[in-house]
């Protein structure tokens, strides 16, 4: 009896991971694929200046930050379904303000406010706070790093999908399309569902006293710093690398919609290559700590943007920087989410990752709009990348500093 529980247990661990694997590449391949239509629509609508609908994107990493805490507690008070449930309806309207919309109020809300709340009830927040509670201890960080990992196919395959898709139709048509795949989503969210009642502790975890404990700890401050950084250079790297190619690729005849179409097909790759990286970061934090395999990878993040900088952009220098960024690109969140469950345990992971997140859309909101207005201003983005190098270095520091032990345990 016993063995078959321990099967039964396992196969819903299985199935939650698959579920919520599914719903985390609709919501991030979606959201990844704004930086290929930016040109087209602000050509469309706004005179060709990026820097509005820039700030629609900086708006949307903004509130998917802002809204992540509101939504763990949904979750872990009122239950992980209802928090997807309202995030799938929110960012399924928020993309039809976006197509319909004609005026930067309208990009604001749609592609900003609401499809921001949208992701932040369908991503990492919620998603690996079901996965953390359902998996066994022993499992826990390598199932939130298999289903980090396989969330990423959606952001290999959308950009690359767009990315034909905008060479025949114009951006509505390809947003309206794109909008349609967030449909399977609505058919895993009822699988995702980890007993509360099911986790135990030495002592009950209160929602506020946790909270409160979890700001006045140093090792989370830290992270939380240091997961600032991811965002900017994800989110920058996303929304600005089709439109930075566009403007500055040499050494080839393609049209500004091919070049366009090229770091499109850069951020699939990334989004390939973060599959097989995320395993692997996943892996090499069970081996060594957790807060130096962090510190390595920002480190590296920014000697590959030197890198990349640093030499004439061109069509191959453009797909290896996918490549070798992608390897890095998600491989932080299994290890900053396992940090969380390390230092609070999972009865309040949702609300407390939550915050974590929250430190990275703020990164994300000054990338973006940062890059933006860079642009617009400077016809350059030559400062925005050398703002991330000396980010992901100081990430590196912080990282460094963090303590992989319970806060709970100390106190």
């Amino acid at each position: 009896m016993k063995s078959k529980a321990l099967c039964k247990g396992s196969n819903d661990t299985v199935i939650i991971v698959t579920a919520g694997s599914v719903v985390l590449a609709l919501a991030f391949g979606v959201r990844a694929v704004f930086g290929g239509v930016i040109q087209p629509l602000s050509d469309d609508l706004f005179a060709g200046r990026i820097q509005i609908f820039s700030l629609s994107i900086a708006i949307q990493n903004l509130v998917w930050g802002l809204a992540q805490p509101g939504f763990g507690i949904i979750a872990d008070k009122f239950g992980d379904r209802r928090a997807l449930w309202l995030g799938f309806f929110l960012y399924v309207v928020g993309m039809v303000v976006c197509v319909t919309g004609t005026s930067p109020l309208a990009q604001h809300l749609g592609a900003g406010v609401l499809v921001g709340m949208g992701i932040s009830g369908t991503a990492f927040g919620t998603v690996l706070a079901v996965v953390g509670r359902a998996a066994p201890l022993e499992k826990r960080g390598f199932y939130l790093g298999v289903t980090s990992a396989m969330g990423s196919v959606g952001q290999a395959l959308l950009p690359l999908i767009v990315s034909w898709l905008i060479a025949s139709f114009d951006w509505r048509i390809t947003l309206l399309i794109v909008t349609s795949m967030l449909v399977p989503m609505a058919f895993c969210i009822p699988f995702l569902r980890a007993d509360h009642k099911k986790i135990t502790e030495d002592a009950p975890v209160y929602l506020q006293q946790t909270i409160r404990q979890a700001f006045g700890h140093s090792s989370f401050l830290m992270l939380s710093a240091g997961f600032f950084v991811c965002g900017f250079h994800l989110a920058f790297i996303t929304a600005h690398l089709p439109n930075y190619v566009q403007n500055f690729c040499t050494g080839t005849q393609l049209s500004p919609e091919e070049l366009r179409a090229l770091g499109l097909r850069a951020l699939a790759l990334a989004g390939f290559a973060n599959i097989f990286g995320t395993l692997l970061a996943s892996r090499l934090g069970g081996i060594f700590p957790k807060p130096y395999v962090l510190a390595m990878i920002y480190v590296l993040r920014a000697i590959i943007i030197l890198g990349f900088v640093s030499l004439p952009v061109t069509p191959t220098s453009v797909m290896i920087f996918g490549f070798l960024m992608g390897g890095l690109w998600l491989s932080t969140v299994p290890l900053t989410s396992a940090l969380v469950l390390v230092m609070f345990g999972p009865r309040v992971m949702g609300t407390l990752f939550g915050f974590v997140f929250l430190s990275h859309q703020l990164g994300g909101f000054v990338g973006v709009w940062l890059g933006g207005i860079w642009f617009d201003r400077f016809d350059s983005y030559d400062a925005v990348w050398f703002l991330a190098i000396v980010l992901g270095l100081l990430s590196a520091l912080l990282h460094l500093l963090v303590r992989e032990r319970s806060a709970l345990a100390a106190a």
